[in-house]
């Protein structure tokens, strides 16, 4: 088909259990606080907005006939199971020592203000946050450089979400199509287009300020913690870079989440998924990324 549809490849709900037992590291990957710091903020942020999605999605499938309606029910499962795991890492981020009430209330005003729109501006919410998780997904998967000396059992947890929201990046997308069928293409194009603008902006801005409360437990100041976050985000190489691409083909007319084509990276990742864990060593501390102790607290 010429949108792309027919490119997708099955969604399938892949069983994981994240590991509580497993050995708590501060900066799992590979020392770098930073970074790690956009992994745990974006995580402490998905059993509340995977939870959204899903209640955004569930009043159109009823309404739905033929694959698009099984797909559905799929993508219920797969967040549903996201939800479950990431409250499992969570709980390792507390036990590493932070504090995350701070940003669970923040996401929970961002629901909050959503909880009396309509059904349609629900769902065309959910579509703009899907297209972000799934570009940054792919971007992540296609980057294996970027776990590879991270604690094996976080790096699968990972790769296993990654993995998932590729798959079913067009579920959210096509109910909407569906929800809209009656629009004219312009007034389409003008929502999702703006939608996205909006959700995206709050994206950004919500995981600065993740991270910066995440960076000032560790003693990192204002003024230290900004321009490093500035700089890991956008630089030569980083995911930021990487997904502008895909991020703009949104905002093409006629655009369908599988024009971009993820069905090969799709099939290798999940064979690296049916590998045993290999572990690496221990990458809870590394001086030469962590902040030196000269930082005040303030």
């Amino acid at each position: 088909m010429k949108d792309g549809t027919d490119n997708h490849p099955p969604i399938h709900a892949q069983r994981l259990r994240y590991d509580l037992k497993a050995k708590s590291t501060k900066y799992w990957l590979d020392g770098d606080a930073i970074t790690t710091s956009f992994f745990n903020s974006l995580s402490v942020a998905f059993p509340l907005g995977e939870a959204f999605f899903i209640h955004s999605i569930r009043p159109w499938q009823t309404r739905i006939k033929g694959q698009l309606r099984t797909d559905i029910a799929k993508f219920i499962r797969q967040e549903t199971d996201h939800c479950r795991e990431h409250g499992a890492f969570n709980c390792g981020i507390e036990a590493g020592g932070y504090d995350t009430v701070r940003l669970k209330q923040r996401t929970k005003q961002v629901l909050a203000r959503m909880q009396n729109e309509s059904e349609l501006t629900k769902l065309t919410y959910s579509m703009c946050c899907e297209h972000l998780t799934a570009i940054l997904s792919a971007a992540i998967l296609r980057d294996e450089r970027l776990f590879a000396r991270s604690d094996a059992t976080v790096a699968r947890l990972w790769l296993w979400h990654s993995v998932e929201e590729v798959e079913h990046k067009a579920v959210c997308f096509d109910t909407w199509l569906f929800a809209t069928q009656h629009w004219s293409p312009a007034r389409r194009w003008l929502t999702r287009s703006f939608a996205l603008a909006m959700i995206t902006a709050g994206f950004v801005k919500n995981r600065f300020l993740g991270q910066l409360d995440l960076l000032r437990q560790d003693g990192w100041t204002f003024r230290q913690a900004f321009p490093a976050l500035v700089k890991t985000a956008f630089r030569k190489g980083s995911l930021g870079r990487s997904v502008v691409k895909d991020w703009l083909a949104f905002l093409r007319p006629g655009f369908h989440p599988w024009q971009i084509d993820d069905r090969a990276l799709v099939a290798h990742c999940q064979a690296m998924l049916s590998r045993p864990l290999e572990p690496v060593g221990d990458v809870s501390e590394k001086p030469a990324t962590t902040p030196k102790r000269v930082f005040s607290a303030a």
